[in-house]
């Protein structure tokens, strides 16, 4: 099913790639992350190349519900607790440098930008609000406690955050790629140090930026126990109350609300992909309750890459590839993490230093509770005796019967009921 976003912007076609190649910086995937760092490069004269093995903003990116925020759920008051308050500082830092860049480039791009407050919720929760408040407010946010009264129901409490941000991520992106060297329907089958083979031929580069959501490199970096992926749904709704703000509550499988135009965006029904989750459903009969008189005008669903820390990984792909960088995990805050990848990555691949690289690193420990779940998960799906299995490390593959796919619990990769392959990590379909 088609986004909002889909159904409301006019998507650039790219050549596909003829011949072999040789370029300093080769990109590898098309969606914001990929689109960005090009963008970035590109405007520091750096000689690179984009290639995307179907078509740019096909995967997750035209799934987004598009909030360009630093409010991440509550994640400040654990992060202070984790790492302290200069690193958290740092990472609030990067994410505030993102969305003044998008403020920036939006002014000069027809994309519905759009200053909003931004509200974390908790549905029981009071204190855990007022420690997240006070944790922002030591570490240099002016965020504030709120009773989020626009919702149609009654909350413990809000952080609120405000000059934060929405917008139309395809109609931003689409205009920016225009300019850049991207080539689409360029498949990426090999990669080896400083050549990677596609379909369409060799392409020979000194940095390589692996964008493909989830890394595509099995061999290093341990990305398969360090990731997991979530999906979530969303609903579009005419005739509902809309909300001024961004809203989003602090637990994983709760609802999200923002506005766009005259549509309300519900979004919820989370689960771990391959689990069983409320999915669509869920929304659907909140709208029933809630909103009894609107109408379901659309409805999607997205896959989030989440690692074991709430940082995402921005930096070199491994201590063993020198060369090779990455952007993962963005924790379903693709907007701005998306523009701090590009920020670091272009300095890292220039071997400049920045300030927020450290924080970003994909090396740093993973001795991490979440560790341990997701090698219970990968350990039962390649225990569980059932047919069909993912082509990526052979697990058991669930049926999904909301969206009518094949799913894997362990990495992430989804399939289509005659296992044509949707989302990454697997690189080819599967054979039912």
């Amino acid at each position: 099913m088609e986004s909002v976003w889909d159904k409301t912007a006019s998507k650039p076609r790219f050549d596909a790639l003829s011949g072999n190649k040789k370029i300093d910086v080769l990109i590898i995937g098309g969606g914001i992350a990929g689109i960005l760092c090009a963008y970035k490069l590109k405007n520091a004269g750096v000689d690179c190349m984009l290639v995307e093995a179907t078509e740019v903003c096909g995967g997750i990116t035209k799934n987004t519900t598009a909030k360009i925020t630093l409010g991440h759920g509550l994640i400040y008051d654990k992060m202070i607790k984790r790492f302290g308050e200069d690193k958290a500082r740092l990472y609030v830092d990067a994410q505030n440098k993102a969305i003044k860049e998008y403020t920036k480039l939006c002014e000069n791009i027809d994309c519905d930008f759009e200053t909003r407050d931004n509200y974390v919720y908790s549905l029981n929760d009071r204190k855990k609000i007022e420690k997240e408040v006070a944790a922002l407010n030591r570490i240099g946010v002016k965020a504030e406690f709120s009773d989020a009264k626009e919702l149609p129901f009654r909350v413990a409490g809000a952080v609120r955050v405000k000059d934060q941000a929405q917008f139309h991520p395809l109609k931003f992106l689409y205009t920016i790629a225009k300019s850049l060297p991207i080539y689409e329907h360029t498949k990426v089958t090999e990669v080896m140090p400083n050549k990677a083979k596609t379909n369409r031929g060799e392409i020979a580069f000194k940095k390589l930026i692996i964008a493909t959501h989830f890394p595509m490199l099995n061999k290093h970096g341990l990305y398969f126990l360090k990731l997991y992926q979530h999906r979530s749904y969303v609903i579009a709704l005419r005739g509902a109350q809309n909300v001024n703000g961004m809203y989003v509550d602090e637990s994983d499988t709760g609802l999200s609300f923002r506005s766009y135009g005259d549509l309300l965006l519900l979004g919820g029904g989370g689960h771990r992909t391959g689990k069983k989750g409320g999915c669509w459903q869920e929304l659907e009969d909140f709208a029933r309750k809630h909103y009894k008189h609107a109408e379901i005008v659309g409805k999607w669903a997205t896959q989030d890459c989440m690692t074991l820390d709430d940082i995402p990984y921005i930096g070199q792909y491994s201590k063993s590839t020198p060369d090779v960088f990455v952007a993962t995990g963005f924790n379903k805050w693709g907007m701005t993490n998306a523009m701090v990848a590009a920020d670091i990555l272009c300095d890292l691949v220039q071997v400049k230093n920045n300030p927020y690289a450290a924080v970003f690193d994909p090396s740093r420990t993973v001795l991490r509770p979440q560790l341990a779940i997701n090698a219970f998960e990968s350990t039962v799906g390649l225990l569980t005796p059932t047919a069909p299995r993912c082509p990526h490390l052979g697990c058991a593959l669930k049926y999904n019967r909301a969206e009518h796919t094949w799913d894997c619990p362990c990495h992430g990769s989804r399939f289509t009921e005659d296992g044509q392959l949707i989302d990454n990590p697997a690189t080819d379909d599967k054979k039912m």
